[in-house]
């Protein structure tokens, strides 16, 4: 079986079985009907996008204090579990199929949820480290910042190639800066801004795992587009 490899990575086949396509969200590779990889392994996207989406969801509408609502430590199971392990399993899944773009970015935030959870567990003894709670406020203000950054290079990597991951990065972004700058002001206003924010960025995930679910179904009785700018 004959086959053709470009400098893109893009690959045919004689029989027309295989091909290989890169895509907006990073380098995404399908086979066929762009529903499965070689390795066998299936689109772990939805699968991270979807926890991602809740747990950003949850956080956010504590953030603007929706139903009354200050103490956002409901918030600890869904960031172990969804947030954290459920997105770094899809990251490990998505090394394999060659997207490193979504390996490292769902890793990445796999990381963050995991770790913001543990601050806000006891034993762990992180907030009991900080009796002053300017000093406290400051830590967060410089964690919130750092993922900030990290926030930014992945918008670098996708600001040419997909409107629905712009605007998802870059929304996300915003609620991050809201955030890290709510905790060195101390303003609830900015608290709430960097929420509204994150609800913003919750729903654009929703929207992007439920277009890839449905890209990776045979039958979908609909598609929705990721768009692109060129």
């Amino acid at each position: 079986m004959a086959s053709n490899t470009s400098e893109k990575g893009h690959v045919s086949t004689s029989n027309n079985q295989t091909e290989y396509s890169d895509v907006e969200q990073g380098r995404v590779i399908s086979t066929g009907e762009g529903r499965a990889h070689p390795s066998g392994i299936g689109n772990p996207g939805p699968m991270g996008l979807f926890a991602f989406a809740s747990t950003t969801f949850i956080l956010s509408m504590y953030n603007v204090q929706a139903r009354g609502i200050t103490t956002s430590n409901v918030v600890v199971g869904m960031a172990i579990f969804g947030g954290g392990l459920t997105q770094f399993i899809a990251g490990m899944w998505e090394f394999p199929r060659g997207n490193v773009f979504g390996a490292t970015a769902f890793s990445s935030y796999g990381a963050f949820w995991m770790s913001y959870a543990t601050i806000f567990i006891p034993s762990s003894g992180i907030l009991a480290a900080y009796p002053d709670p300017t000093e406290l406020a400051s830590a967060l203000g410089i964690y919130l910042v750092a993922w900030l950054m990290v926030t930014i290079f992945f918008l670098l990597a996708v600001v040419n190639r997909s409107i629905a991951y712009t605007l998802l990065l870059s929304s996300l972004t915003i609620a991050f800066a809201c955030l890290a700058g709510a905790q060195f002001s101390g303003s609830v206003m900015v608290t709430k801004a960097g929420g509204a924010f994150g609800i913003i960025t919750a729903f654009i995930a929703y929207y992007i795992g439920v277009s890839e679910m449905l890209a990776a179904e045979q039958h979908a009785v609909i598609a929705l587009p990721l768009g692109t700018w060129r």
